[in-house]
């Protein structure tokens, strides 16, 4: 048996953090699901921008969109749709299955939007409906500016992947956001079932302090955010207020593991895999990270709901100069620094490549 099979098995989802064409036209979507328990997809700028750039495979859906879409951005949100859509139903047996706890995509929305609540709002209910999937969720950043649009898009009823989370803090908020639109769902005689699922990064932690840290600690402190953060998450799902919207037939928000790709390259390439099981919980991993945990990963003991020795790592890093509290602010600044960065670079590849059509047409 698979080792990415005793994992789902012990409770945890695994997700691939990739999408492109030839993964669905080669059927190694449906391989991932069929033999590496697979059960979602998520994606971002990134993802798509290396998709597109790379391969002529958006070429012809690109010079179909370029007279008729009013933005660049318009025909973007075309191709990713075409793909999410596609791989939507390819989860839907799972989606089914599950009652929608599992096999859900994700879609990012356009970091520019982060300021506007109003916008973003309107934004993800109209992405939303142009997909089309009950299993697709729309990707916001859980930052200060995030926060509003996820309670007000929860309210509306769309299902948020709650992204850019680096800290245990940030997770509440995130989770205090959701539980909020949730109540307010109730209060309104609303279904408050409404599914959600907080992402919090993990390796970047440790890209962060590469070398800044003694040496016994290289490579876990991601690991020690991720154990407070589940610490956190427990306790939440235990708490009255939250058991109280159960009662009213709320969903949980779901913590997600994103950034689990090991980036040392002197560190185990299933560094992050290994020490994440926990149950109800899910791990989005790229092919590469899935694929070597298939083939020679370990299954690590079970997060410890206390957080294990999380607590003594961060208290070293400290000692080491760190201060925690300002490294989660920062990297979720340079998280969405960055997401705006791939957002210009991936509008960019499709508007010369539509630009390249429509002079050749000429």
């Amino acid at each position: 048996m698979k080792l990415t099979r005793t994992l789902h098995d012990l409770g945890q989802s695994l997700w691939l953090d990739n999408i492109n064409r030839q993964l669905l036209n080669s059927g190694t979507l449906q391989h991932y699901i069929e033999e590496l328990s697979v059960t979602g997809l998520t994606s971002n700028p990134t993802i798509f921008d290396h998709a597109i750039k790379n391969s002529t495979d958006y070429d012809g859906d690109i010079s179909q969109h370029a007279s008729s879409a009013k933005s660049v951005e318009d025909i973007f949100f075309g191709l990713a749709l075409a793909d999410l859509t596609r791989a939507a139903e390819l989860f839907e047996p799972i989606f089914s299955r599950t009652d929608g706890v599992d096999g859900w995509v994700s879609l990012e929305l356009s970091p520019l939007l982060a300021h506007d609540t109003n916008r973003t709002l309107a934004a993800v209910r109209n992405l939303h409906q142009r997909g089309g999937k009950a299993n697709l969720f729309i990707k916001i950043p859980g930052n200060a500016e995030g926060l509003p649009a996820i309670e007000a898009a929860i309210f509306a009823g769309v299902p948020i992947n709650v992204t850019l989370l680096f800290s245990a803090e940030q997770y509440v908020a995130a989770a205090e956001a959701y539980l909020r639109s949730v109540e307010r769902r109730i209060e309104a005689g609303l279904n408050p079932a409404v599914t959600s699922v907080a992402s919090l990064f993990v390796s970047r932690w440790d890209v962060a302090v590469s070398g800044k840290i003694p040496g016994e600690l290289t490579n876990r402190l991601g690991i020690a955010i991720a154990q407070r953060t589940y610490r956190a998450y427990v306790a939440l799902l235990a708490s009255a207020r939250f058991q109280r919207a159960l009662n009213f037939g709320a969903r949980a928000q779901r913590l997600l593991w994103a950034s689990t790709g090991t980036k040392d390259p002197t560190a185990s390439d299933t560094l992050y895999a290994k020490a994440l099981v926990a149950p109800f919980t899910v791990n989005t991993m790229p092919d590469g990270t899935l694929k070597a945990f298939a083939d020679h990963g370990e299954v690590g003991a079970m997060l410890a709901p206390d957080a294990g020795d999380s607590e003594v790592v961060l208290a070293s890093v400290a000692k080491a100069g760190v201060d925690v509290g300002a490294l989660a602010a920062r990297l979720q600044d340079e998280g969405a620094s960055t997401f705006v960065k791939s957002w210009d670079e991936l509008m960019a590849s499709i508007g010369t490549k539509s630009a390249a059509i429509k002079k050749a047409r000429s």
